[in-house]
């Protein structure tokens, strides 16, 4: 088993709750991120740049039984498929039952987006987001 972070737009408050807890339960910590960035893990990944290559690289990690940490819902479906368990930034846990609904919603707004229209982006992070993270993130780890 190990965590694998989509590190490109995760805060560094969840990749720091994602390493402390890995380390608690002895579990490795991967991390996969484009250049542009600098991540500090046991096992970090850099990538280039180009489309959804961080992506792929992600789901060719994920095997069965890990625990991947992304907010991108296609990316989530994937691992899913793959036997992993997967949570948001903000720990809700993605479930295969409700992954149609969610791609579905995904690709509705994008073509809303390029027809000219405007779409919210996310709410500023709290505290909250990152205790319940914490809590949902450490369940996971115990269930798997």
């Amino acid at each position: 088993m190990k965590i694998v972070v989509d590190a490109d737009a995760c805060p560094n408050s969840v990749l720091q709750i994602c390493i402390r807890l890995g380390r608690r339960y002895g579990i490795p910590v991967w991390t996969v991120a484009n250049f542009n960035h600098r991540i500090e893990s046991d096992h970090a990944i850099t990538v280039g740049d180009g489309f959804q290559e961080a992506d792929l690289k992600i789901v060719n990690l994920t095997e069965p039984g890990d625990v991947v940490v992304t907010n991108d819902r296609g990316l989530a479906a994937m691992a899913l498929g793959k036997g992993a368990s997967c949570l948001s930034l903000v720990g809700r846990e993605f479930l295969a039952a409700k992954m149609d609904f969610l791609l579905e919603e995904r690709a509705l707004k994008a073509k809303f987006r390029r027809g000219g229209g405007k779409t919210k982006g996310p709410r500023k992070r709290t505290v909250e987001d990152d205790r319940r993270f914490e809590t949902i993130f450490e369940k996971v780890l115990l269930r798997s």
